[in-house]
């Protein structure tokens, strides 16, 4: 009796105690491995479902508005353009075409621009063609003696006290005031044109070089003094560079200064390019070729000026944020 009076609790209380004791954390651990697993991965899900849903119409609003920034501004400075064309055009009586007859003129134009009918008569293609080779010559040219000048002078205190007056005195010079000398030196149309090219289109690469040489810290100077590296060493491990950028911004100048000044050059020499272009059509009074011309000069100058920016830009180091 003994045993069955103390033996019947202890076996009742095991099988009393879950049902008294354990529903609440039965009913927890069910929430924790039934309900919550399932609620939780609803939660991650969620926001899930609806990041997708608002990052694209984010995206699309982001690049709608940056594409119209881009576009709009370009589309309105252009309409301004051809509006003020269109109102000078009809103020001066017709003596100016219109847009209109100067496009219908450029289709014309462009449908064969590279035919040739004889030595003078030649199309706009190989008229660009013709000026971009001289400017290639003429610019080349001055690189090859501008640049290593440009180091040259940087470097060299005495150099620079040397040549600074002879700059500052032969870069304000028109380049038309040394058309004359090229035709007097090289008897010829087309190597006095190159020599203005060349000389107009030297100083900035020789400028902005001589800049930034000078301007290199004098920390790496010193280094290269400790070190007794040799003037090549200094000139192509510390100088070239750090000078690079300033380089390519006077390369960038030069360019445009020569496609100005060859413009100008084949007006009075004469022979094949686009400026004896516009001036062979002022002569025969053909306003709307003269009015192409101007757009095709100012195209190809913008060409080159991008070509030159993004050379520049591939070759700028720029810091690198954490």
């Amino acid at each position: 009796m003994v045993s069955a009076v103390f033996h019947t609790p202890l076996d009742a209380a095991p099988a009393a105690a879950p049902k008294t004791m354990n529903p609440a954390p039965a009913s927890a651990a069910a929430t924790a491995v039934g309900s919550t697993a399932p609620a939780a991965a609803a939660g991650a899900a969620a926001p899930a479902a609806t990041v997708p849903a608002q990052a694209p119409r984010r995206d699309w609003a982001a690049l709608s508005r940056s594409f119209w920034m881009a576009v709009l501004p370009p589309l309105c400075g252009l309409g301004l353009l051809i509006g003020l064309w269109a109102v000078v055009s009809t103020t001066t009586g017709g003596s100016i075409p219109t847009p209109l007859e100067t496009w219908k003129q450029a289709l014309e134009i462009f449908s064969n621009p590279f035919y040739r009918n004889g030595p003078n008569d030649q199309g706009v293609g190989w008229n660009v063609l013709m000026s971009l080779e001289r400017v290639a010559v003429g610019f080349g040219m001055a690189a090859l003696v501008g640049i290593p000048a440009g180091f040259v002078i940087g470097r060299f205190n005495f150099l620079s006290r040397m040549f600074n007056p002879l700059i500052s005195l032969l870069r304000p010079v028109s380049p038309l005031a040394w058309l004359p000398i090229g035709l007097l030196v090289f008897k010829g149309a087309n190597p006095a044109a190159i020599w203005t090219i060349f000389i107009c289109s030297i100083w900035p690469m020789i400028i902005n070089t001589a800049v930034g040489v000078q301007r290199v810290p004098q920390d790496y100077m010193n280094v290269a003094r400790v070190l007794n590296l040799s003037e090549w060493k200094i000139a192509t491990k510390i100088l070239f560079p750090a000078v690079l950028p300033y380089m390519l911004t006077g390369v960038r100048l030069a360019v445009g200064t020569a496609w100005l000044v060859i413009v100008a050059a084949e007006m009075l020499t004469g022979g094949v390019g686009i400026g004896f272009w516009v001036w062979d059509e002022w002569n025969n009074l053909n306003v709307k070729n003269i009015i192409i011309a101007i757009f095709v000069i100012g195209i190809v100058g913008l060409v080159l000026e991008f070509a030159l920016i993004k050379l520049a830009t591939a070759f700028t180091f720029e810091e690198v944020k954490a």
